[in-house]
C-alpha cells in the first residue's frame, strides 16, 4: 500500500471511530498538484467537529505522518487538516452543503472505503 493510501486509511477510520457522517474518500491525483486525496466528513455539532479532527491528528502522528498546517479553530464549523498529500475536511453539515466539495472535485474518483 503506498504512503498516500494509507494515509487516507488513517483518517477514514479516525473519523468512522468518532463517528464521523457521510465520510467520503477522493482521489484527485489525477487531476491535482496539491495533494492525491481529500477525505471529507461532517459532525453534527462543533464539540464533534473538534473531536473528529484530534482524533485524525492523533491517529495520523502516531503511525508517523506530520500535520504542515491546520486551518480553523476551537469554534470552527470547517476544519482543515493539511498533510499533504491528504488534505482532511471536517464540516458541520450545514456548510457541507453550502461548499460541496464533493461536486467541485467530481472529476475525482471516489474511493470506496472497502479499496482503502
Amino acid at each position: 500500500m503506498n504512503k498516500q493510501k494509507e494515509m487516507a486509511k488513517i483518517a477514514y477510520n479516525a473519523l468512522d471511530e468518532k463517528k464521523g457522517e457521510d465520510i467520503k474518500v477522493i482521489d484527485i491525483s489525477g487531476i491535482s498538484v496539491m495533494s492525491d486525496y481529500f477525505v471529507i466528513a461532517s459532525g453534527g455539532s462543533i464539540t464533534q467537529i473538534n473531536a473528529l479532527a484530534e482524533n485524525v491528528e492523533e491517529k495520523l502522528h502516531k503511525a508517523g505522518y506530520a500535520m504542515q498546517r491546520r486551518e480553523g479553530n476551537q469554534s470552527s464549523t470547517w476544519i482543515l487538516l493539511d498533510f499533504g498529500d491528504v488534505v482532511i475536511h471536517i464540516f458541520d453539515r450545514e456548510d457541507r452543503l453550502f461548499y460541496d466539495l464533493e461536486r467541485i472535485w467530481s472529476d475525482g474518483k471516489l474511493i470506496d472505503p472497502e479499496e482503502l
